[in-house]
């Protein structure tokens, strides 16, 4: 089954299997944006629009998702709280927008849920501009690490919702174009992680 089939399926419940679990952790997460100066952000994966209750509400927003069943329940949340955010039905692995087009990007539940998470990590540097910030909330196995049930899972999981097996720092050692802010645990003992990049001048 493909991502966006499954996701068109996992639609109508994705909110309640989800949102208590990870509303901590998104909080987390979106505190990170710079809030001193109006920025333009790619919200790289909205999904249903969780994120939507937590965002500052003075920056100008750009939101993708590779389903159109996940945006129709995310326009649901933008009746409840208007912000300037423009939805688009768009792949991460493949987005259609112009190199250095965003001051930063936020990638919540996204890298370890796309086929090709260094497609979607190189993306993102590509569309963000130089000196801007990627902040990412995400489940990844660490250097080394067995987390022999994880990647038992993944043989399952990767086929109907998402990857158990990511390794950022493989990631990163082939993004040579980023520097790593920082690093570090959210959620289940370091499991989920919450990193920040950014992308070195040119």
């Amino acid at each position: 089954m493909g991502l966006k089939s499954s996701y068109t399926m996992l639609a109508p419940i994705y909110d309640a299997v989800v949102s208590s679990a990870t509303e901590s952790m998104r909080i987390q997460s979106l505190q990170r944006i710079d809030t001193a100066e109006a920025q333009s952000i790619l919200i790289n994966g909205i999904g249903t629009g969780l994120d939507i209750p937590f965002l500052p509400g003075h920056h100008s927003y750009t939101a993708t998702d590779i389903t159109p069943a996940m945006l129709n329940r995310c326009q649901r949340q933008l009746k409840k709280r208007p912000l300037n955010i423009e939805l688009l039905t768009a792949d991460a692995m493949d987005l259609p927008f112009p190199s250095d087009s965003y001051d930063s990007v936020v990638m919540n539940l996204i890298l370890a849920v796309v086929p090709d998470p260094l497609k979607a990590l190189q993306e993102a540097i590509r569309v963000v501009k130089p000196g801007g910030k990627i902040y990412i909330m995400d489940k990844f196995l660490r250097p080394g690490q067995l987390a022999l049930l994880r990647r038992f899972a993944n043989l399952f999981m990767r086929h109907i919702a998402t990857r158990t097996d990511v390794v950022f720092e493989d990631l990163l050692e082939q993004c040579t174009d980023v520097t790593l802010l920082n690093d570090r645990p959210a959620l289940m003992g370091g499991w989920f992680r919450l990193i920040d990049l950014e992308r070195r001048p040119q």
